[in-house]
């Protein structure tokens, strides 16, 4: 399956070569900007957020239902490579991101929504 992703500027360009290869509609977040317009450019063209910003992992400012979907990398050390293999992993694991907030740790995934 593929999908259609909004990268926040804080990650990596391997992550986006891999996605593009993997097939996945990719796009960068115009750099500088604040999260209110980061999450209103994912929901206005229909992408699934990937950041490694812990803000966005707030349900309560971010509810599951009311977004394209959150993907959140808590994946220390913050290696490009690491980053890229334990989201590959997650996104072979959960089968429909959509309207959900995943948080991806280096040893689990939550998905919440």
């Amino acid at each position: 399956m593929s999908y259609r992703f909004l990268l926040d500027e804080n990650i990596p360009r391997k992550i986006y070569r891999i996605l593009r290869e993997r097939g996945h509609y990719v796009e960068y977040v115009p750099q500088g900007v604040d999260d209110e317009t980061v999450i209103n450019i994912a929901k206005n063209k229909n992408l699934v957020l990937i950041t490694r910003d812990s803000d966005f992992a707030d349900e309560i400012r971010y509810p599951p239902h009311s977004h394209p979907g959150i993907i959140v990398l808590r994946v220390h050390p913050t290696l490009p490579r690491l980053l890229a293999e334990k989201l590959i992993e997650a996104l072979d694991i959960v089968k429909n991101i959509g309207k959900k907030l995943i948080i991806i740790y280096n040893d689990k995934v939550e998905v919440i929504g």
